[in-house]
């Protein structure tokens, strides 16, 4: 069989690199990526232990460079302007540069014989002699842009702006941190990326922008007037442009993808192509991995080549692609609806604290925003604002992370 991914991100490798193992090397797998090698958006990407749970599961001999390539990242907190941090008990996570995760999954994808083409531009499935076709291409994909009206795909866009950025300052625990400008709030999501260096997501909502002059200000002028309002939360550090530059338009605004169907005969979209969920839940990493374990799972079973499906037969590999979709898309639907409730809950963030919330209160509504909470977690988010009863948590919480590395058969990288 012959597979063709379109995009080089961490959906299609990922795929790839499955099919490889899946196929003990039999089917002949090519990853088409338009940038050169070493070129990419964003800063860093911020993933659980489920992503982890799953590399170890689907590929354990690769998995541990993904697990020497992460930063954990301990506790989170919440800052409003001057008053005192609130503390977020219970929660850690793991993050890397995006570069660095790509970097490793190339390494991974050469090591198994996947053919790599690197300024690669495909734009429709005609272009291609494959079997399979993925459309990993991301957010604007041209494979699913080409045939929209088909896959039934809607885009929204949400209500604020926001501009991704990095800091030259480390930051060990993922910081919210909300400020009040003549203008409205404006905020960021903090969290380590590389070594000397932070990933920095600033958002507002739209009148802010336009209020503080963001929507027609040189991007190097913005940036210093972030760098002006966040300085106590910053400690005095930078901010940093993005590597490949601001782009014409550098502050954007979330658009939410659905897909009525995720397949078209011998070609399905997987990972932002298919999907999007608002980056305040940090999950479009885990699951775009998870699209690709769900293909690789639908097209050779979970461990390995199996008899059910002759993939050799179009009829087969239609039946595994159907599969796919099916099961796929239905558990995303969900995934996506509490996505969009974490969306609006920021979009109404400003009014929230012009209302003066206790910021206790405001915090246990944004570790909330999805509606996934209980009372027996409020209880714990009262206690964990107290010094000692945090620790214990704390120790608690670094327990369980070390049970579950030991679970899934980490060696010498659980700290």
């Amino acid at each position: 069989m012959r597979i063709a991914c379109v995009g080089g991100g961490p959906t299609g490798l990922y795929l790839a690199i499955l099919a490889r193992l899946r196929s003990g090397g039999r089917d002949e797998v090519v990853v088409h990526e338009r940038n050169e090698p070493g070129r990419t958006h964003g800063f860093g990407v911020t993933f659980g232990e489920d992503l982890l749970d799953d590399f170890y599961r689907t590929d354990p001999a690769g998995a541990p460079a993904l697990r020497r390539a992460s930063r954990l990242w301990s506790d989170q907190m919440v800052r409003i302007g001057d008053r005192r941090p609130v503390h977020l008990g219970g929660k850690y996570g793991y993050s890397m540069a995006r570069v660095t995760m790509l970097e490793v999954l190339t390494r991974r994808a050469e090591q198994l014989g996947v053919d790599l083409r690197f300024g690669s531009t495909i734009a429709d499935r005609g272009e291609l002699d494959a079997d399979v076709v993925v459309a990993t291409d991301g957010v604007g994909s041209r494979l699913r842009s080409a045939r929209a009206d088909h896959f039934g795909t809607t885009i929204e866009p949400g209500e604020n702006r926001y501009v991704w950025l990095g800091t030259d300052r480390t930051v060990d625990v993922f910081t919210f941190a909300f400020e009040r400008t003549h203008a409205g709030w404006v905020w960021f999501y903090a969290y380590p990326s590389a070594d000397g260096a932070s990933t920095c997501i600033v958002e507002c909502a739209p009148e802010t922008w336009e209020g503080l002059g963001l929507d027609r200000m040189p991007p190097a002028d913005g940036l210093r007037m972030l760098e002006s309002i966040f300085a106590d939360a910053l400690g005095g550090h930078r901010l940093l442009p993005p590597a490949d530059g601001f782009g014409e338009e550098p502050w954007l605004r979330f658009r939410e993808i659905r897909n009525r169907t995720w397949r078209d005969g011998d070609l399905v979209l997987a990972g932002d192509a298919a999907h999007t969920t608002h980056f305040g839940i940090g999950s479009g990493t885990v699951l775009a991995v998870q699209d690709a374990v769900a293909l690789a799972d639908a097209l050779y079973g979970s461990a390995g080549p199996r008899d059910v499906v002759d993939l050799d037969c179009p009829d087969g590999r239609g039946a595994a692609l159907a599969a796919y979709d099916a099961t796929r898309r239905a558990r995303l639907g969900p995934i996506q609806d509490m996505a969009r409730r974490n969306m609006q809950w920021f979009e109404r963030a400003g009014r929230r604290l012009d209302q003066g919330e206790d910021p206790i209160e405001f915090s246990w509504a944004l570790l909330d925003r999805r509606g996934d909470m209980g009372r027996l977690h409020y209880g714990l988010h009262k206690a964990t604002q107290i010094g000692p009863l945090r620790q214990v948590r704390r120790t608690l919480t670094s327990a369980r992370r070390v049970r579950r590395a030991a679970q899934r058969g980490e060696r010498g990288a659980i700290g």
